[in-house]
């Protein structure tokens, strides 16, 4: 294999960094604050995953995705999540159509049907239609009536959920959840934060949000992305950081085997390491740090994690058992033993 050109790649890190900030600058019009929010959802948008926002009702979840859609040339369209919604609302469906030949059928698309698709309220639809997506989200494709569709690319899902008012709703199944490369937590805006969005939001000006980036673009940066270099004790590193979160395992901490009964998937593996890579371009770097990796683990792991019985019990959560894993796991080329 080739070896990747340092060189060339700090050079096309160079635009590359410049689209991610004019991209920023653009959402950063409409969103105040919840700037770590919004590099999550880009590193997506440049790693080429799917995100998940959760947090409670008027944070401005629903307004970020619509305003990075604004800030795209890409085709834009939103579904509301609803517990009467079917699967055929969301992928589309075959109908009849008749005319002076005689009746035929035909494929009508449904809003999945976009290069950026958000997914509002995902956890208040059925599971049935909840997994209309996951064909969409893991294949880019969608099949109905035994014809395989291809969607656009680059191709988004961006979902937003609500973690009170559980009544009437359906908890994402494991298997959904692992499709999305991050799960983001948007929480309450500062003083200073939310004191702005009164003066912006109150004094009846709009923002106006510029397309400054579009599809071809987008999908040549998710190309060198993959292209940045990883060397092997990193690799290593987010590789062991997945194995920790296996209870039982070879290099488990106490906190995991004690709090989780499943750990992350391979995905989270490859959702560290491509967010690392996306990190590392922003830093202005043709290779991935330790640093890289550990900055984007809560992100890739809490919703791949699931707690146990005892866990729930005593409260905790899957975020207080990653950290202990980022702030143990040691960082030497081979380790093995498990964290104290």
């Amino acid at each position: 294999m080739a070896t990747p050109d340092t060189g060339q790649i700090e050079v096309e890190a160079e635009k590359f960094r410049n689209d991610y900030t004019n991209t920023k600058k653009q959402i950063q019009k409409a969103i105040v604050g919840h700037d770590e929010i919004i590099d999550g959802v880009l590193i997506c948008l440049f790693a080429g995953g799917h995100a998940l926002l959760e947090g409670v009702p008027g944070l401005g979840k629903t307004l970020l995705i619509r305003s990075l859609s604004e800030a795209l040339h890409l085709h834009f369209s939103r579904i509301q999540f609803t517990p009467d919604l079917m699967p055929a609302d969301v992928t589309g469906t075959t109908i009849v159509v008749e005319d002076e030949h005689g009746r035929d059928f035909q494929f009508r698309k449904g809003p999945l049907f976009a290069q950026i698709v958000l997914a509002d309220e995902i956890n208040r639809a059925t599971p049935k239609t909840q997994s209309a997506l996951l064909e969409a989200m893991q294949e880019k494709s969608v099949t109905v009536g035994g014809e395989t569709h291809v969607l656009d690319k680059p191709f988004f899902v961006m979902a937003t959920q609500n973690p009170i008012e559980q009544e009437g709703t359906y908890p994402l199944p494991e298997a959904q959840l692992d499709r999305f490369f991050f799960k983001l937590e948007v929480g309450y805006s500062s003083r200073d934060d939310l004191s702005e969005i009164l003066n912006r939001t109150t004094a009846g000006v709009q923002p106006k949000i510029e397309q400054v980036i579009d599809g071809p673009t987008i999908l040549k940066h998710q190309q060198l992305v993959r292209r940045v270099i990883i060397a092997p004790h990193v690799q290593d590193y987010a590789v062991r950081m997945v194995l920790s979160t296996h209870p039982g395992g070879e290099i488990a901490p106490p906190i995991v085997n004690k709090f989780l009964r499943f750990g992350a998937s391979p995905r989270a593996a490859q959702a560290l390491v491509l967010a690392g890579k996306v990190r590392a371009l922003l830093d202005g770097r043709a290779n991935v740090s330790v640093e890289d990796i550990r900055s984007t683990a809560l992100a890739a792991l809490r919703h791949r994690c699931l707690l146990n019985f005892e866990g729930e019990a005593e409260g905790k959560t899957t975020d207080e058992v990653i950290r202990n894993i980022v702030e143990t796991l040691p960082t030497d080329v081979g380790a093995t033993a498990g964290a104290a």
